[in-house]
């Protein structure tokens, strides 16, 4: 679904991702792990068109999408959950998820998805008139997931959803993953804990500063024993 070949990313003068090689497959969960500032958000951010590649080249389904806007890449399938949930506190949750539907013009499917999120996310409808900049972090996670869910993805990129979130809602926020994965949803996750972000994904990549060091399987990485003693607190 995604193929990503030779990516190189600066900023300025200085090279956040060097020559990343990746793939997603449809209906994988991928994780990309590494301690900040190894270039995770970075590469998210060059898939959905945010930051634009220096060389290399981004495919979706076939599709170079590499030089193309951020709103078309939306268009085509692809959401991102930004890190920070970025939110638009002013707004109602319920008008925040309707900003997640800009794009489309299928008012009966938009309402049918709305009750969908609700059904994932049940305390979102609780809270459906509220100012989103009142909610709680796990709450603004969760919305911020049933935004981009809006957009009816086919891959979903994740930015550290579990950040600054109390252990028990993490727990939460990534049961929610596995299900949005399950119901058809590709996922490319980036996050800091990796413990979570194996017990969700299929395969994983481990960057340190900007570069693929490991990659394998979740039970290759999880018997892997530099991975273990660094990203696992295993020793």
């Amino acid at each position: 679904m995604l193929q990503i070949e030779g990516l190189s990313i600066h900023y300025g003068v200085i090279p956040a991702v060097k020559k990343l090689n990746i793939e997603v497959k449809q209906g994988e969960v991928v994780t990309l792990i590494g301690a900040n500032g190894s270039g995770k958000t970075t590469t998210l951010r060059g898939i959905s068109g945010i930051t634009r590649a220096k060389e290399g080249k981004i495919l979706f389904q076939g599709k170079d999408i590499t030089k193309m806007e951020a709103h078309q890449i939306v268009a085509m399938g692809i959401s991102q959950v930004p890190e920070g949930r970025g939110v638009f506190p002013d707004l109602k949750v319920i008008e925040n998820l309707y900003m997640g539907a800009y794009l489309r013009r299928d008012k009966k499917q938009i309402q049918r998805d709305v009750e969908e999120v609700f059904h994932l996310f049940p305390r979102l409808e609780e809270r459906k008139e509220q100012v989103a900049g009142t909610l709680s972090g796990g709450e603004q996670q969760m919305l911020a997931m049933g935004r981009a869910l809006m957009s009816k993805p086919k891959l979903l990129l994740l930015d550290e959803p579990s950040m600054g979130l109390a252990p028990i809602i993490v727990k939460e926020i990534f049961k929610i993953v596995k299900r949005i994965n399950e119901e058809g949803t590709t996922v490319l996750l980036v996050e800091q804990n990796a413990n979570m972000a194996l017990s969700v994904a299929h395969r994983g990549y481990v960057l340190e500063t900007g570069e693929i060091v490991e990659q394998g399987t979740v039970t290759e990485l999880q018997n892997n024993d530099k991975i273990r003693k660094i990203y696992l607190g295993i020793h």
